[in-house]
């Protein structure tokens, strides 16, 4: 093995950011050997050289944080550029950062939602766009691969304070004076939602009911991922025992958030984007685009052609979501991970804005969440993605071609397969050996389990 693949082992660099586990794959050493080849690809995309370069950082909360962003921000001042610091902030900070000051690029030094192992780097070029496995992330992979050799210096740090300006900027998508008193529990897992979000929450007339909101890299009590059931049923449990009208929780880099109902159920990402449509095109004129992906119950499309918008899907991932976003104009993107973007705030994805929005709409249309979760659970019956372990993943795709062909299919992304009461979508996993299946019936929750296990026997024989 070469020096270069034990500094950075090609496993590391992802679909949509460079992850793993430090002390294993991942180290100081390694992050310097980032931000210098970062610096030499933005420099390419840019058309400047690098000393013309001004570059956001942030970092979160995790215990090699400090460490691994100091090294990061010297890697790219040894390579000329300017680094703008902003501390330790949450992901959509440093788009902030990076769109509003119109910086060249960036770089977020965040494992996300993983486990309290790993580490990780989140880069994007100019308007916060990302860099991806197809457009840049294996641009500084190739770079380290290659050999860095000498730093020619010249570079320059300048630590900056976004946090007031964040703030004022989210709080710009609603109208506060609209909000009603409502008694909300929120869970920022130990991660970056508590200094982010709290302080906007605490301007609107809401009883908070707060757990995990100070950041803590050793995340005693759960993972900051919600997506994973056992994560999220504290606030459930919550939600239900305090009587609360709805509850909120953040992912660790708390760029997305996630919804409980008042009964203490969780609500479906999709149907959170429908009713986040909903909301933008409350404040767009008609015709404005809405994008969703591939998995997305019908209940999307439907919302967003009942409000007067036009429905466009996106492949699946913050890279294609975000490009879409500016080629079509679109007001609002969303993903049923849990991640919604908005044309306003730089195409980029958001875990404040949706609660904010979200609050909004609850005390505008005088519904409870629960009431309008039960409106699209009463005729929208989804699966959820189910994850197969399959070795052969193209093969699988073309049965599925050949056994549903007399349906509907696309490939935008995976397959999709439409009949008129019911759908599905394949999907293969950028990171692993997983097919993805997505499926939803409008007939009855039995049709769709029924046409579930058909698919996932054709998916697992």
């Amino acid at each position: 093995m070469s020096e270069q693949s034990i500094l950075a082992p090609p496993g590391i660099f992802k679909a949509y950011d460079i992850r793993g586990l430090y002390g294993e794959e991942m180290d100081e050493t390694t992050a310097s050997a980032i931000g210098r080849a970062f610096v030499r690809v933005l420099a390419r995309l840019r058309g400047k050289p690098a000393g013309e370069l001004r570059v956001g950082l942030g970092r979160d909360m995790r215990l090699t944080a400090p460490e691994m962003a100091a090294e990061l921000r010297d890697g790219m001042i040894f390579e000329g550029a300017t680094v703008l610091d902003a501390g330790m902030v949450a992901t959509e900070m440093l788009y902030h950062l990076v769109g509003s000051r119109e910086l060249d690029g960036g770089a977020m030094c965040t494992a996300s939602h993983n486990p309290k192992a790993y580490t990780g780097v989140k880069l994007v070029r100019e308007g916060a766009l990302p860099l991806s496995g197809d457009a840049g992330i294996g641009d500084v992979k190739a770079e380290i691969e290659a050999g860095l050799g000498a730093a020619p210096g010249g570079g320059s740090l300048e630590e900056v304070d976004v946090w007031d300006e964040y703030r004022a900027h989210a709080l710009s998508f609603i109208d506060p004076s609209t909000v009603r008193p409502m008694r909300v529990v929120v869970d920022g897992g130990n991660g970056m939602a508590g200094p982010m979000v709290g302080p906007i929450l605490e301007r609107l007339p809401l009883e908070l009911e707060e757990m995990y909101f100070v950041p803590d890299g050793e995340f005693p009590d759960h993972e900051p991922n919600p997506l994973l059931e056992a994560n999220r049923q504290l606030i459930m449990e919550r939600v239900r025992a305090s009587g609360a009208d709805l509850g909120i929780a953040w992912d660790g880099d708390a760029d997305r958030c996630f919804f409980i109902d008042a009964s203490g159920s969780f609500c479906d990402g999709d149907f959170i984007c429908a009713l986040l449509a909903r909301s933008a095109l409350g404040k767009n004129p008609s015709g404005t685009t809405i994008l969703y992906d591939p998995r997305s119950s019908r209940a999307v499309p439907d919302t967003i052609l009942a409000e007067g918008g036009r429905p466009g899907l996106s492949r699946v991932g913050h890279a294609f979501f975000k490009a879409r976003m500016r080629e079509e104009g679109a007001a609002f993107g969303g993903e049923v991970s849990g991640h919604y973007y908005f044309r306003d705030f730089w195409n980029a994805d958001s875990g404040t804005i949706p609660a904010l929005l979200m609050l909004e709409l609850l005390s505008r249309e005088g519904s409870t969440l629960a009431e309008l979760m039960d409106e699209f659970r009463a005729r929208y019956f989804i699966s959820g993605e189910i994850n197969s372990e399959v070795d052969d993943q193209a093969a699988k795709l073309q049965l599925i071609r050949e056994r549903y062909g007399d349906g509907r299919i696309t490939e935008l992304d995976g397959v999709s397969v439409d009949y008129d009461e019911w759908h599905f979508n394949v999907r293969p996993s950028n990171t692993e050996p997983l097919l993805r299946l997505n499926l939803e019936s409008l007939v009855s929750r039995e049709d769709m389990e029924r046409r579930r296990d058909e698919v996932l026997e054709l998916i697992r024989s």
